[in-house]
């Protein structure tokens, strides 16, 4: 990052975040680099961004389970309200998602409208330097999967189990609509960097945020939370499957591919 600080424009970076932004700036090998109060409110922003997201995705996952709670009785009856509810739930989330996202932009903004310069080489870099194949990959797999999952259910001919497929199927959307959201976010935010440092830094927490996007929380949870032990052996043992085969692939995924720092230095390198 530049060595210079920047103007006192927009909300000003704490000591700690500065402290913060350093010591991420030492885990992407950029320890040579200055934590610039630019660096340090957008570090902030997102770590805040982040947490406000895992929280969206709690409530859709606590709605879900309690909209699943209503569809047990004796006997057992079709309850559209609380599957009204729950879609009204995912609409309102997708909305606060939208608005998480316009915080992240205007915060971007306002730093941006500091630098005295912008990156001679400004890039704007795609899915496959962002996300990679591979977690792409993994992410439509682990989609198909739950949503197999899900549907496989609805065949199966018991009421209470139908309705909570319907459920299943409402989140699994729901956080998929919200993940997708945040990737289009992700892609189309305009690159904010005035050196080659910044620049750097800007490409690795795109590719974080890309990689953390892809942890499916949500889609190895919620049929485990739903059906599993309701709905007959066969289908909970395929749940237990699918959850153990994506947990193998999500280890081997990670150790296996090149650091956030090392993507963004070839995103660069061939810009």
């Amino acid at each position: 990052m530049t060595h210079e600080p920047l103007p006192d424009a927009g909300p000003s970076a704490r000591a700690a975040d500065l402290r913060l932004a350093g010591e991420w700036l030492a885990r992407h090998d950029l320890a040579d680099a200055h934590p610039t109060p630019l660096l340090a409110i957008r570090l902030a922003v997102r770590r805040r961004a982040r947490l406000i997201a895992q929280i969206l995705l709690a409530v859709l996952i606590l709605a879900s389970s309690l909209a699943a709670a209503s569809t047990f009785g004796s006997p057992p009856t079709y309850r559209p309200l609380p599957l009204l509810a729950l879609a009204t739930l995912v609409v309102g989330l997708l909305l606060a998602q939208s608005l998480l996202d316009r915080w992240v932009r205007r915060v971007d903004q306002q730093a941006g409208a500091t630098l005295s310069r912008r990156a001679a080489h400004s890039i704007q870099p795609g899915w496959r330097a962002v996300l990679g194949q591979p977690y792409a990959v993994f992410a439509v797999a682990t989609f198909v999967g739950a949503m197999a999952l899900a549907g496989s259910a609805l065949a199966i001919p018991d009421p209470t189990v139908r309705q909570l497929a319907v459920v299943l199927l409402i989140g699994l959307l729901g956080a998929t609509a919200i993940t997708a959201m945040q990737l289009r976010h992700l892609l189309r935010h305009p690159v904010v960097a005035q050196d080659e440092e910044s620049l750097t830094a800007d490409v690795i927490m795109r590719v974080e945020d890309a990689r953390e996007l892809t942890t499916p929380s949500v889609q190895w949870s919620l049929p485990m939370v739903l059906l599993f032990g309701t709905a007959p052996g066969w289908w909970s043992a395929a749940a237990f499957v699918y959850l153990i085969l994506g947990l193998v692939a999500f280890v081997v995924l990670h150790a296996r591919m090149p650091s956030s720092a090392t993507v963004a230095r070839r995103a660069m390198s061939i810009r």
